[in-house]
């Protein structure tokens, strides 16, 4: 079967008076079916070394990419834990200022005389002193002035 196939410049040469030769194709049917593929044993080898050196690079650039976005992880995790301290580090400033203006003594006199509480009087105010005898009791603290005495 013949098959008469026109290219352009060959229709534009047509349509210009002048014809040149036509290209003519021929179609033939081939059966491969008999042919047996002979193993090439060093295509083989060559093959599995590729393969293997394949492997190996993509493990090195995977073990490349898991480090690699883990310490940008890591830095992420830094950054929220430094934004954290900060944060308590001034929670810390603001309480202590609380707790400074909440034991000004000026205060406390004041709200303990809207209670209706006085300055005691002389020989209201009895101190408790640890007894000698009994080592295990637990002593109240008191700060009192040491004296020193010289020989």
């Amino acid at each position: 079967m013949a098959t008469v196939a026109a290219t352009r410049p060959q229709i534009w040469a047509s349509r210009r008076g002048w014809t040149g030769t036509p290209e003519v194709y021929f179609t033939k049917a081939i059966d491969n079916s008999r042919l047996v593929k002979v193993a090439d044993v060093k295509r083989g080898r060559e093959m599995t070394h590729f393969a293997c050196a394949l492997a190996v690079l993509f493990l090195l650039v995977m073990v490349y990419a898991w480090q690699h976005f883990s310490a940008i992880e890591y830095g992420y995790r830094i950054e929220a834990m430094k934004s954290q301290r900060d944060n308590l580090v001034e929670m810390n400033r603001a309480l202590r200022l609380e707790e400074a203006s909440l034991r000004d003594p000026q205060r406390i006199d004041t709200l303990a005389r809207g209670m209706g509480l006085e300055t005691p009087r002389a020989g209201q105010v009895v101190r408790i002193e640890p007894s000698a005898k009994d080592p295990g009791v637990p002593v109240m603290a008191r700060a009192d002035v040491a004296v020193i005495s010289t020989p």
